[in-house]
């Protein structure tokens, strides 16, 4: 990955997140967020 690509790629995360925050209220985050714990919990089950 070349330095260009990744900083695209992090202004375009950091954008996403702002978006999230500021337009939708942090409804997407808050749902990945739980996806993750679950799938962590799911993970842990098969250790």
């Amino acid at each position: 990955m070349t330095n260009t690509l990744a900083i695209i790629l992090g202004i375009f995360i950091i954008g996403f997140i702002a978006l999230d925050i500021f337009v939708i209220e942090a409804d997407v985050l808050l749902f990945l967020a739980r996806k993750f714990v679950a799938l962590t919990e799911y993970l842990a089950f098969w250790r």
